[in-house]
């Protein structure tokens, strides 16, 4: 059993406020899931979990205008097991979300800042749009990482903005950027094994994918040139941790490429300490 594993996508507070009715529909026509799916998770359970799949640190998502009370607190409870990705960044107000964005990082673990952008403005500004120019601008002072989403989304909304090809130009732009893909690529997964051939500033998060069902070409890109560039990730409780992690360990990688992908990578990239 590899020694260490780092989930770097928990939701812990999904029945803690109500869901749209897109996060249903993907629910009940895309995941064919239970209610489970929507449910908040207590700290205990999740510790549970964690410990018996070898999962020392997690990642827990949670906004920056309404911050997850949940997740707030269970940072606090235990700092050595979690840290922060903050989203629901409201880009259109870029100065007063940018000063909140610094006040909440200064006072909190943060790991890293998360859009997705399908998921605001109804999909109309994809990540080459100068709306999100700022927010690259102080990532890049802050060193702190960005997490955009990419790939077709799961619910019925409209997707294009999250087509990896929007990345090429930012990537160019802003080569300080640590810029990590999230929730995966589908049905681009060759445009972004590519994008990343070409920006070494560029990662790829295997959230909200079942490991068995990543692709071939990813896979053997791990085994190659990117074996520093995918790093793991379950969405739980979308995809529970228990599952993500055992089909993780049931990929055909080498030994040394599954721990970066499962641990290394996301040590070095999110600046997470050893438990």
């Amino acid at each position: 059993m590899t020694a260490e594993v780092i989930d770097c996508l928990v939701n812990v507070d999904f029945g803690d406020r109500a869901q749209p009715d897109w996060m249903v529909r993907v629910k009940e026509d895309y995941f064919k899931a239970g209610d489970e799916m929507l449910a908040s998770t207590p700290l205990d359970a999740l510790l549970a979990e964690m410990d018996a799949g070898g999962v020392t640190r997690a990642i827990l998502l949670t906004g920056l205008a309404e911050p997850s009370r949940r997740a707030l607190s269970y940072v606090e409870a235990r700092p050595d097991r979690f840290a922060l990705g903050i989203g629901r960044l409201d880009l259109l107000r870029p100065i007063p979300t940018l000063r909140a964005l610094d006040a909440f990082r200064r006072s909190h673990p943060v790991a890293y800042a998360q859009v997705g952008p399908a998921f605001w403005g109804d999909g109309q500004y994809p990540p080459s749009d100068a709306v999100y120019y700022p927010l690259y601008t102080k990532c890049c002072e802050w060193d702190l990482p960005l997490c955009l989403a990419t790939g077709l989304p799961g619910p019925p909304i409209g997707g294009e903005a999250q087509h990896p090809m929007h990345l090429d130009r930012v990537c160019q732009r802003f080569p300080e950027l640590k810029l990590c893909m999230h929730h995966g690529a589908d049905p681009w997964w060759d445009v972004a094994i590519r994008l990343m051939l070409k920006y070494r500033n560029l990662r790829l998060m295997t959230s909200a994918w079942a490991p068995r069902r990543l692709p071939a070409e990813l896979l053997r890109f791990m085994r190659g040139r990117g074996r520093d560039q995918v790093i793991f990730a379950s969405d739980s409780p979308v995809l529970s941790i228990t599952r993500c992690v055992g089909e993780a360990r049931a990929l055909d990688l080498p030994a040394d490429v599954l721990d970066a992908f499962l641990h290394g990578n996301a040590a070095e990239f999110f600046g997470l300490a050893p438990a």
